[in-house]
């Protein structure tokens, strides 16, 4: 019997069944059954639990996968494999699934490949699926589901690891490859999807959220103190750091193998890298522009594949509404999510209409107040899986936007970071300019302006980071990571007293790798790469993430897909700023088409009433 089998028993229980083509494996089931009613919870999540030499008890592993019930209500279910060679290991999986493609129990998580043995549990979507699939097909695979979650499967039995480089979309997995007894993590380019690992000397964990791997009791609760000074730093912990001292993340691009106790990382994706047949070196500027604007036109059209409605954030700013453009221009008639507040000063019900109407959008608007906003608040904190500073508009507009009925959403974010939309792509390279200039400068000078802006420093949050910029002397990271600081490190340490000097230098260790992947990268390509890896990767993406998945809803981020990432980043930074208008590569990807209003408009952050501005930047 294979995992389809046992779901023909609908909710059965089979336990120590024996496999003949795999005599050392043994399968535990507990696979409930397919609820086609569509409720309003939250989308896909996974765990893993193996242990070497002791049982994984199903009743922690039914109560890891409860934990992530608000991830996908449609569907879970849960497997347990025995392996006795090359020595006793049990690995549990669990699944909870929002059903989005092939809505049929065929769908159904953890899935077994017949042919090889090989397990998959998988969070995501894969938007060139169809098109692996018929190649897969091509080469003799033989398919039982439409899912995208098969596909992966026979893509890894057909191309190994290799595969993951086909895949195009957002993900977080687990393989268990029955032949090799070897469990593979691998998570998607661009980091949109989350995956959460801890190793210890009996088991291995891991999990779509960092409270699951908390709950099973198996994770010290101990804080990772260096984790909290990046929070203080920047409002949020900095991958593959979390609170949790003996828990990671698989960083974006990567994958981690664990086989017969040891610990292999992988990084099969490098965003500062373009392929040979990418590298702008010798072609023709309109060219290049031209094939960047026709990868996004696909990344967007091709983030609708859906077996239910798609529906998109609309805010009136160039990054939404070039979403609805691009959509237009293909033939489809999108639904469109505004959010409008009742006091006028917060609104910006005038931009998203103008837009709504230029494009003829089948246009919701959600009107929300005050009191709303305060409503959500304690909510929203406990949907939270690491504290942010941030977030909490992500959540309100979430919830509003699924309690319509919209199951998929399509959402700007990105725009900003890969096409120079934040001022830090003019204010970072002057800072680098006026860095160099004072390291050169004499001590005594230097010593001088750097205490008399240190007495000026509590003024305001402007004077605070000239005088850390001032008082680095040149030993300051970069000025990036000035730029994105919240609390000065006088205030953290305020805060902090008694964190060591060694965890404050490990903190810094996440930050001196991003910076290491941009020195061949001009000054404009590099702010880009650290808007992308550091601020979207660990503030917007994570609360996306959480925030969306609270309410059963599936955040699509087309803007980053990572062809179109890498793309533009291979291409001249000076290409990307100045001009007439902001963002002009993106802005000329859509020719004449969007409303002049809405180009030339000045960038404003996302307000809620009566609660100040929150880091949110309009998408």
């Amino acid at each position: 019997m294979d995992g389809t089998d046992a779901r023909g028993s609908l909710g059965a229980s089979t336990r120590g069944m024996s496999v003949d083509r795999f005599p050392t494996c043994r399968r535990l089931y507990s696979l409930q059954s397919f609820d086609t009613g569509l409720r309003s919870t939250t989308v896909c999540g996974i765990v893993g639990i193996l242990a070497r030499n002791a049982p994984v008890p199903q009743e922690l592993l039914d109560k890891a996968t409860r934990s992530l019930a608000h991830r996908g209500p449609d569907d879970h279910g849960t497997v347990i494999l025995r392996e006795t060679h090359p020595e006793p290991v049990e690995l549990g999986l669990g699944n909870r699934r929002l059903a989005i493609l092939d809505l049929s129990p065929l769908g159904h998580q953890p899935m077994h490949d017949q042919e090889t043995g090989n397990w998959i549990v998988y969070n995501g979507e894969i938007y060139n699926f169809r098109e692996l699939r018929s190649r897969l097909e091509r080469e003799g695979a033989l398919f039982r589901s439409n899912s995208d979650t098969e596909v992966i499967l026979k893509a890894y039995a057909r191309w190994g690891d290799r595969c993951l480089n086909e895949l195009r979309g957002m993900f977080a997995l687990a393989i268990w490859d029955a032949h090799r007894h070897r469990l593979l993590l691998a998570r998607d380019p661009m980091g949109i999807k989350p995956l959460y690992y801890c190793n210890s000397d009996r088991h291995f964990l891991f999990a779509s959220e960092l409270r699951t791997l908390l709950g099973t009791g198996l994770v010290a609760r101990k804080l990772d103190a260096s984790a909290a000074w990046n929070y203080l730093r920047f409002g949020s912990v900095y991958e593959p750091d979390t609170l949790v001292e003996a828990v990671s993340a698989v960083p974006p691009g990567s994958s981690l193998s664990w086989e017969n106790g040891t610990i292999t990382a992988n990084r099969y994706f490098d965003l500062s890298l373009s392929p040979e047949d990418d590298s702008p070196a010798h072609r023709n500027r309109t060219q290049l522009e031209e094939e960047v604007h026709a990868t996004l036109d696909e990344a967007v059209r091709m983030q609708l594949v859906s077996d239910v409605p798609v529906g998109v954030f609309l805010s009136g700013g160039i990054d939404s509404s070039a979403l609805v453009a691009i959509l237009r221009r293909s033939g489809v008639q999108p639904s469109t999510f505004s959010i409008v507040f009742r006091e006028q000063e917060y609104s910006e019900a005038e931009h998203s209409r103008a837009v709504a109407r230029s494009f003829q959008t089948d246009h919701h608007e959600i009107t929300v107040s005050q009191h709303d906003v305060l409503d959500s608040i304690p909510t929203a904190l406990r949907a939270m899986d690491q504290p942010t500073m941030d977030g909490i508009n992500t959540y309100f507009v979430s919830q509003q936007t699924r309690a319509t009925g919209v199951k998929v959403a399509l959402s700007g974010l990105g725009g900003d970071e890969l096409f120079a939309g934040y001022a830090s792509f003019h204010a970072v390279p002057r800072m680098e300019r006026f860095k160099h200039f004072w390291s050169h400068m004499p001590g005594t000078v230097r010593g001088t302006a750097a205490a008399a802006f240190a007495a000026l420093a509590p003024a305001s949050d402007q004077n605070r980071k000239i005088s850390a910029l001032l008082q680095g002397n040149g030993r300051l990271i970069h000025p990036y990571f000035l730029s994105r600081m919240l609390f000065s490190p006088q205030q953290r340490i305020g805060l902090v007293p008694r964190i060591s000097h060694p965890d404050r230098q490990r903190a810094d260790a996440p930050l001196r790798m991003s910076l290491q992947e941009t020195q061949a990268l001009d000054s404009i390509n590099r702010v880009s790469y650290l808007e992308s890896r550091c601020y979207m990767l660990n503030t917007l993406l994570r609360d996306s993430d959480f925030m969306s998945m609270a309410h059963g809803l599936e955040l699509r981020v087309p803007l980053i897909d990572d062809r179109l990432a890498r793309q533009v980043l291979a291409l001249p930074g000076n290409w990307k700023t100045g001009g007439s208008s902001p963002k002009r590569l993106l802005v000329g990807a859509l020719g004449e088409s969007l409303p002049a209003s809405i180009v030339q408009r000045p960038k404003r952050g996302f307000t809620l009433p009566k609660l100040g501005t929150v880091r949110w930047v309009r998408s």
